[in-house]
């Protein structure tokens, strides 16, 4: 069973929370999502693992088990082009759960029209596969969910 942590401080909510439809309908697969705290902030490393994707605005980190975790920092904020947010670590990097990877600030995100909330995806994992999801508020760092 694998330890999956939030990426930010906020509230946790179920996917179906997450004002996506790709999202919330579990299609790019199943997970959580946080409401985080309005103001500065950074976003973890929910695994520790080799960071193989890096958006300003995104990540996937693959752990050594070959599980990867998806952190989408906000709904459509691709189309801010990486304004706002300021990378912390970079692709191919190895980093430890937890790590701070980008910096970003949800209430400007907001302030543009966009949704903060941040899926935290299990990537190629089922449903049944993903347990123990945390309802309530969560720090960085915090246990999220469990995948097995």
């Amino acid at each position: 069973m694998k330890a999956v942590l939030a990426p930010v401080e906020g509230a946790a909510v179920g996917l179906a929370a997450v004002p996506d439809p790709v999202f919330s309908a579990g299609m790019v697969g199943p997970g959580a999502a946080i409401d985080p705290l309005r103001g500065p902030g950074k976003a973890v490393a929910p695994i520790a693992g080799k960071i193989m994707k890096l958006h300003p605005h995104a990540y996937v980190i693959v752990g050594d088990d070959g599980k990867g975790v998806l952190v989408h920092l906000g709904i459509d904020t691709v189309q801010l082009k990486g304004e706002g947010f300021q990378l912390l670590a970079a692709e191919g990097d190895r980093v430890s759960a937890g790590q701070p990877v980008v910096a970003w600030d949800p209430s400007e995100i907001e302030a543009g029209g966009r949704s903060p909330v941040c899926p935290v995806i299990a990537l190629d994992a089922t449903a049944a596969s993903v347990r123990d999801v945390v309802a309530g508020r969560v720090r960085a760092g915090d246990e999220l969910f469990r995948w097995i």
